[in-house]
C-alpha cells in the first residue's frame, strides 16, 4: 500500500508486464524466480501467448556469430543458445542442435565470410572453414565457393517454449490476462496505473514494456519519448516441397549494412524445410500480407523521418527485396544461388512474420537490443532476432532492472 493524499493506494501487483511474447514471459519468469513472492501480472492483447514475432519465425536457435563482439546481441545470443537448449531438454520441448552452413556464392562475399570466422572466434563460437568441395559433406545439394560450419546452431519450437513459460508463471502464482489490450498508461509518483480497452484498471509499482511491435506506442502512452519508432518489416516464407534437398540449416553471407540475414533454408522440427524470409516494409504493425493495411499505423510510419532516410539510403536493397516479394521467379532465383536444383514449383507459400525493427530519427536501423529505463518503467524497445534465442538472458536483465526500481520505490 502507498499513501497518496493521505489515503492508502492499493496495488494489484508489484510488476506489470505488457506483452506475452517470449521476451515478456521470460522477464516475468525471471522475476518470479529471482524474487519469489513478487506479485507479477502480464497483460496480453491476444487470446494466447506468442502469436506474433515469437510464433512466426523460423525457429532457429542462433549461435551469436553475426553480432558485434561485446554487444548485447552477441553476449545474450551465445549465452541464450546454451540456456535455450537446456530449457527445452528439461521441459521436453522438441529441439535439435543441427549446426549450420554459411555459404559464399560470389567472390565479393569471401572477405565477409572470413570476417565472420574472426567474429565467431571473438565471440567464443567454434567455426570450421570449408572449401567448395567440403560443402557436400554437410549439404550435398548446396553449391558455393566456400563456407563455414557453425556447430552450435539449432532449432526448436519457440511457441512451445513460450507456452511452458506461461505454464510456469501460472504455477508460481503470477497472473496472465489475455484479451487485455493497453489503452491508457497513467504514471504517478506512487506507481503506474494501466487501463485496458475493456475498461479494467491494473495498478502496479513498476511497469515493464515488452510489447514488441507496439513497444514504441506503449512508451509514448507512458509519457516517454523513446527516440525511435518501430518500422515493421514483413518476412515472407515458403515451404520446400522436396525437403530431402536440404539436411539442416543453410544461410547466405549477410550484408553487414543490414540486420537481415537474407533468404535461407531451415529444416524445422516437423521435418519440413522453410525457405526465407525476405524483408519488405509492412503496411501495418501486424501486416502479414500486402492486403493487411492499417492507415493510421502506415501514416505513423511514413511520418517518422527515419523511414524516409532508410528509403533514400537503401533503396537498391529495398527494391531487390520488393521484387522478390512480388515475383516468385525472383525469389526462386535467390534460393537457387544456394540450392541450384530448386524450382518455382518446389516453393509453396507459408505463413509470414513481421519483424519489429527500431529505427532512429536519422534513419539508423538499431543494431543491438535496446532497453530503456525511465521512472518506474522499463521499456524493451528493440528485440527482434535473435531475441527468441536470447530471451532467457534478456528476461533476467529486465527482471534485475525492475527489481532495482521496485527496491528503490519501497
Amino acid at each position: 500500500m502507498a499513501a497518496v493524499g493521505g489515503e492508502a493506494m492499493p496495488y494489484d501487483c508489484d510488476v506489470l508486464v505488457i506483452g506475452a511474447g517470449i521476451v515478456g514471459l521470460s522477464a516475468a519468469y525471471a522475476l518470479t524466480r529471482a524474487a519469489p513472492g513478487t506479485r507479477v501480472t502480464v497483460l496480453e492483447k491476444e487470446r494466447a501467448p506468442a502469436l506474433h514475432q515469437t510464433g512466426r519465425n523460423s525457429g532457429v536457435i542462433h549461435s551469436g556469430i553475426y553480432y558485434r563482439p561485446g554487444s548485447l546481441k552477441a553476449r545474450y545470443a551465445v549465452r541464450g543458445a546454451a540456456e535455450m537448449i537446456k530449457f527445452c531438454a528439461e521441459h521436453g520441448i522438441a529441439h535439435e542442435v543441427t549446426g549450420k552452413l554459411i555459404v559464399a556464392t560470389e567472390r565479393e562475399e569471401l572477405p565477409r565470410l572470413h570476417a565472420l570466422v574472426q567474429r565467431g572466434r571473438e565471440n567464443g563460437i567454434p567455426v570450421r572453414e570449408l572449401g567448395a568441395a567440403q560443402i557436400a559433406e554437410y549439404e550435398p545439394n548446396v553449391r558455393g565457393l566456400a563456407a563455414i560450419h557453425v556447430a552450435t546452431t539449432g532449432v526448436c519450437d519457440f511457441g512451445a517454449v513460450a507456452g511452458q513459460l506461461a505454464e510456469s508463471l501460472g504455477a508460481s502464482g503470477a497472473e496472465i490476462r489475455y484479451g487485455a489490450e493497453v489503452a491508457v498508461v497513467d504514471r504517478r509518483p506512487w506507481g503506474v496505473a494501466v487501463r485496458t480497452a475493456d475498461g479494467a484498471v491494473v495498478r502496479a509499482r513498476v511497469l515493464v514494456n515488452c510489447a514488441g511491435l507496439h513497444c514504441d506506442r506503449v512508451a509514448r502512452l507512458a509519457g516517454d519519448d523513446p527516440g525511435m519508432r518501430i518500422v515493421p518489416f514483413r518476412g515472407e516464407y515458403f515451404d520446400l516441397a522436396r525437403p530431402e534437398l536440404v539436411r539442416g540449416l543453410v544461410y547466405p553471407v549477410p550484408d553487414p549494412a543490414f540486420p537481415f540475414l537474407g533468404v535461407h533454408l531451415t529444416r524445422g522440427m516437423d521435418g519440413g524445410v522453410h525457405v526465407g524470409p525476405n524483408a519488405v516494409p509492412a503496411l501495418a504493425r501486424e501486416g502479414y500480407a500486402w492486403s493487411a493495411v492499417r492507415p493510421r499505423e502506415l501514416a505513423g510510419t511514413l511520418a517518422w523521418p527515419g523511414s524516409w532516410r532508410i528509403a533514400r539510403r537503401h533503396w537498391r536493397y529495398g527494391a531487390g527485396e520488393l521484387h522478390r516479394s512480388l515475383s516468385k521467379r525472383a525469389f526462386t532465383d535467390a534460393v537457387r544461388r544456394l540450392l541450384p536444383d530448386v524450382t518455382e514449383a518446389d516453393l509453396r507459400p507459408a505463413p509470414a512474420g513481421v519483424r519489429a525493427q527500431a529505427v532512429l530519427r536519422d534513419g539508423t536501423l538499431v543494431d543491438d537490443f535496446l532497453i530503456q529505463e525511465t521512472p518506474r518503467t522499463i521499456h524493451v524497445l528493440n528485440a527482434p532476432s535473435p531475441a527468441a534465442t536470447a530471451s532467457l538472458p534478456i528476461g533476467r536483465q529486465v527482471a534485475r532492472r525492475a527489481l532495482e526500481v521496485l527496491g528503490a520505490a519501497a
